[in-house]
């Protein structure tokens, strides 16, 4: 094996199996599927709650409108608060008092929820969405005009504007803006999270070997250029590993997941809620198909392999400008005032990928998805939106010889530095050790 290999399997092998890393990998992909699952599993749960209705309707007009169902059970009772509470003080299975004193539709303050407990909103909601569906059918009534109710809902525009997106063979498929930008969004944020977090740790691994006196040791059997390319590739392969493990360990959960929800919901009481929202559950299931159908619209594969190019050029870029500032100072104090301006095009990218969203084909979103220091970022926001072959292999070109550029600049600071003790160092004297 070469040199620059073993350096390689150093980083890899001493990185892969700390603590920090282990956590990070299996706990990352759960955070995630938690946060999509386990709201709607704690819902349901809440849902499924069975909630009992005292009623006290002196205007006896709502006795259809409250009905009964898996969750709401309403029980129509005469008498006063007073004695109803008195009554059932040991009762403990009724949930609220409701009191319709007035007709609503002249009174709308005439229903009053009495509780020994504070309600819920969902509770109040549910029975605030009931009584106000029957008031505005009576105020249509009164107006005493035919089909008045059936005039109104006909001149109701709910517009649903598709998108479709004709392939190069003619096929047609149902595209989205809207997940085009999450989709490119969440990518270029993963980049950014990528190259600063590995890029930094290759920066603080350099000071401390140079702290420890290490490689002192290292650079008598191995030369600093290789010293620094197996540090750069054995963190981009301990990045790349966790990332892989992510997708592997989230589509897995989420699999898991979904048979768990689909055994676990109480899908009457997801009815009623549909139904309280108004929403049916062939609607429901309409959205899931048209949300699938979207999806499928993008090119993953691409994507995929897209979002490996750019990690590891970007990664490449900017991680040989980190190690050489590593190799030039020696503690994190003196780094700070090298690595603000080497970090300030980067976080410039994440600026220039939220304009690049609202409109991925302009001159300015084209320039800097071919700027090697933003183009990583840039150029994953504006994937999803179809960009030309050309663009991105020009984009892709000049990313590569950029970090190869960098890399040797950073050889050339890193083979003094790295041996260098006690001195600050400055942006002159880097210029000096790059033109020696």
């Amino acid at each position: 094996m070469s040199k620059i290999g073993l350096i390689i399997k150093k980083e890899y092998t001493t990185r892969v199996v700390k603590k920090s890393f282990i956590l990070m990998t299996f706990l990352t992909p759960l955070l995630f599927v938690g946060i999509i699952i386990l709201p709607t599993w704690i819902a349901n749960l809440q849902d499924s709650t069975k909630k009992h209705v005292i009623v006290v309707d002196r205007t006896n007009m709502y006795h259809e409108v409250l009905k009964s169902n898996d969750i709401y059970t309403f029980d129509f009772v005469n008498g006063s608060v007073e004695q109803i509470r008195e009554t059932n003080t040991n009762n403990k299975d009724f949930t609220a008092l409701l009191v319709i004193s007035d007709d609503l539709s002249r009174n709308p303050k005439a229903a009053t929820l009495y509780s020994e407990k504070q309600l819920n909103v969902e509770l109040k909601s549910y029975i605030s969405s009931l009584l106000s569906k029957q008031v505005e059918e009576q105020k249509l009534a009164a107006y005493n005009i035919p089909d008045l109710k059936e005039m109104i809902q006909d001149s109701k525009a709910d517009l649903e504007i598709s998108t479709i997106k004709w392939g190069t063979d003619g096929e047609e498929k149902e595209a989205s803006a809207e997940m085009a930008l999450i989709i490119g969004m969440v990518a270029a944020m993963l980049i950014y999270m990528f190259i600063i977090m590995y890029g930094t740790q290759v920066m603080n691994g350099v000071m401390q070997e140079k702290a420890n006196r290490i490689v002192e040791v290292i650079v008598s059997s191995v030369r600093p250029f290789e010293l620094m390319m197996g540090k750069i590739i054995g963190i981009a392969l301990v990045g790349l590993t966790q990332f892989l493990m992510w997708v592997v360990l989230t589509f897995i959960l989420l699999t898991i997941g979904s048979l768990f929800m689909n055994g676990s919901l109480d899908m009457s009481a997801i009815n009623d809620l549909s139904a309280m929202q108004g929403i049916s559950i062939s609607e429901v299931e309409n959205m899931t198909t048209d949300f699938y159908k979207m999806i499928s619209s993008f090119n993953w594969l691409q994507i995929g392999i897209l979002f490996v190019i750019y990690f590891l050029g970007g990664y490449l870029l900017y991680a040989s400008l980190f190690a050489a500032i590593g190799s030039s100072v020696d503690n994190e104090t003196d780094a700070n005032q090298f690595t603000l301006p080497i970090t300030l095009p980067i976080i410039l990218s994440i600026f220039v990928a939220l304009y690049s969203v609202r409109s991925p084909e302009s001159s300015f979103a084209f320039w800097f998805s071919i700027i090697p220091f933003t183009s990583p970022v840039v150029m994953m926001v504006r994937l999803p939106f179809d960009v030309p072959t050309w663009e991105i292999i020009l984009s892709i070109a000049v990313l590569i010889l950029s970090f190869m550029g960098t890399t040797w600049v950073a050889g050339k600071i890193y083979r003094t530095g790295i041996l260098m003790y006690g001195k600050k160092v400055t942006w002159k004297e880097m210029w000096k050790w790059i033109k020696y």
